[in-house]
């Protein structure tokens, strides 16, 4: 299967489930450890009780925002070895008025072990640091 269609199907499995606030579905797309940034933190994601942590915290500012929809607005995807990948995707996240509530560019680092795609790292930024990459990622 093309790498570009494996890797569509990671994140749109990644997307259901942070619009379901399902963390068992978010924590299958990362492989532990990894690290999440942003620009206040770095968070070390080394296991199970870890991602449960992280994810309720992000969650409950999702249910508080009463999020209605998450949305991709332009993806893209470079290859940097036979096993990683570099995936940058602009995000909004819509409340229950239909308003962007927030919006920003994540760079994500995607490893493929024996097979299997999985998040090792991402990194969080605004929108005006947005990477156009080598290859197209539809939606």
């Amino acid at each position: 299967m093309q790498i570009s269609i494996r890797l569509q199907q990671l994140f749109k499995r990644y997307q259901n489930a942070f619009l379901h606030c399902d963390i068992e579905g978010v924590s299958g797309c990362y492989h532990l450890p990894c690290t999440l940034n942003t620009p206040d933190k770095i968070v070390l994601l080394a296991s199970q009780a870890d991602c449960q942590q992280e994810f309720s915290t992000i969650f409950t500012q999702l249910k508080d925002a009463c999020t209605s929809n998450i949305i991709a607005k332009q993806a893209s995807f470079m290859q940097v070895s036979k096993q990683l990948y570099l995936v940058c995707i602009d995000w909004d996240f819509i409340d229950g008025q239909g308003q962007v509530f927030a919006d920003f560019t994540a760079i994500y680092h995607v490893l493929d072990h024996e097979g299997t795609l999985k998040i090792v790292n991402v990194v969080s930024h605004e929108l005006d640091s947005s990477l156009t990459l080598a290859e197209p990622l539809s939606w």
